[in-house]
């Protein structure tokens, strides 16, 4: 008995350290949830060490809660801190295979990289240019029309180049959560289905 109750507090331990520095609201709803299914499971008969094996490594299904909610963010609230969880949590499923993510963040890091650099410049340089223009310099021996239009140009396809770039970068992070949801299951079953299961 104290060997099976010892089951299920390790078990539980394991998951909450597993999810320490998530929302305290779903680390609280997750345990519950888990908790429920031991007291079900309890109650048709079955021990908890038979639950506990049932439910899978809880290290391993925190790091799929992990990468279930950081995706779940990401979905919710498109920004920067929402894309790392997302990433890194699906980087943290240990089936996960990095010969195929990492290159590709890397390459999303060099198109980041490139597009500020590139962006930054090229806006710059056209509102640096458009006071000289409006003034009537001859700063690329053209009209003056000619130089406005054409720092306006350059101020605008940086501007342009850089929210198409935002936008490639949101498909790839999109794409790589699709290659996780595809290749690996980013969440375990919930309590009740995984129930059903083992008592079929």
């Amino acid at each position: 008995m104290n060997n099976s109750h010892s089951d299920r507090d390790i078990f539980m331990s394991r998951l909450r350290s597993g999810l320490r520095g998530l929302p305290r609201d779903f680390i609280d709803d997750t345990i519950a949830e888990y908790e429920a299914h031991f007291e079900s499971g309890i109650a048709a008969g079955r021990s908890e060490r038979d639950i506990a094996t049932s439910l899978g490594d809880p290290s391993r299904l925190a790091r799929e809660l992990r990468a279930e909610a950081g995706v779940r963010q990401w979905e919710d609230k498109r920004s920067l801190e929402s894309a790392l969880r997302a990433i890194f949590g699906i980087i943290g499923l240990a089936t996960l295979d990095l010969l195929v993510v990492l290159p590709v963040l890397l390459f999303v890091g060099i198109m980041v990289i490139a597009v500020i650099i590139a962006s930054t410049a090229i806006c710059l340089a056209g509102c640096i240019m458009l006071p000289f223009a409006l003034l009537g310099a001859d700063i690329l021996n053209a009209d003056w029309l000619q130089n406005v239009l054409i720092s306006l140009s350059l101020a605008s396809g940086g501007l342009s180049a850089a929210t198409f770039s935002l936008l490639f970068i949101i498909g790839i992070i999109n794409l790589l959560i699709q290659y996780g949801r595809a290749h690996y299951r980013l969440i375990a079953p919930p309590p009740h289905a995984v129930g059903k299961e083992t008592l079929a």
